[in-house]
């Protein structure tokens, strides 16, 4: 047993079977979903190069991702809350529920869940929240790359429908370039109103960008 699986294997040596990492991408941006996965990984697995997904490129993390999608062996659950959600019950609570939709979303039930941070999601199953628990757990490791290349995946479309705020290159994110965008053309309607600075560009700005239409 090495330290990343340490959470893994006291699971396994209670009689837990399947144990899906649980972690989330997209709490801080101004724009955009909140995105989570879920990853159970066979045990006794080693992937290289495996870590919280913000310690890794985006060509790195891109690569750990197809590699943990593709795998006959890992099973992976992805769910997704939009700004408008987020808007109505606060950032913790969606990110909550996106993990359970995560869970909801693998291919078997797991019957134990590795939680990153120190908030559990609404589910029946058992479960142990990680502070730190991306660059702590294997298999959360493994959920925050899923969660983070999807995500990234999901801005990069919607920068197709709204191409003036770069969402392309900040994901959403409170950037200078982004806040820039915010204050010459107003809020989309994929920004989180209930942030700021949106929700104070939102009252007073008169018109919203259209989703860009296909040529």
């Amino acid at each position: 047993m090495n330290d990343r699986t340490f959470f893994e294997e006291s699971a396994y040596n209670t009689g837990r079977r399947l144990i899906a990492g649980v972690d989330e991408a997209g709490r801080g941006p101004l724009a955009g979903p909140v995105t989570a996965a879920a990853c159970i990984l066979p045990r006794g697995l080693q992937i290289e190069g495996i870590d919280d997904s913000k310690k890794l490129t985006p060509e790195k993390r891109e690569e750990l991702y197809h590699v943990l999608t593709t795998h006959p062996d890992i099973h992976y659950g992805i769910g997704v809350l939009e700004s408008v959600v987020i808007d109505k019950i606060n950032i913790l609570q969606a990110t909550l529920r996106a993990m359970a939709l995560a869970v909801n979303a693998l291919d078997f039930e797991p019957d134990y869940l590795l939680i990153d941070g120190n908030h559990l999601p609404p589910t029946h199953i058992a479960a142990k929240a990680v502070i730190k628990g991306d660059s702590r757990s294997l298999s959360i490791g493994a959920a925050s790359i899923i969660a983070k290349h999807h995500r990234d995946i999901l801005m990069k479309q919607l920068h197709e429908q709204y191409p003036h705020y770069g969402f392309d290159r900040h994901k959403g994110y409170g950037t200078k370039r982004h806040v820039e965008a915010l204050r010459a053309y107003g809020p989309c309607p994929i920004h989180r109103t209930s942030f700021e600075p949106v929700r104070s560009l939102t009252c007073s700005s008169e018109s919203v960008i259209k989703p860009s239409q296909p040529n």
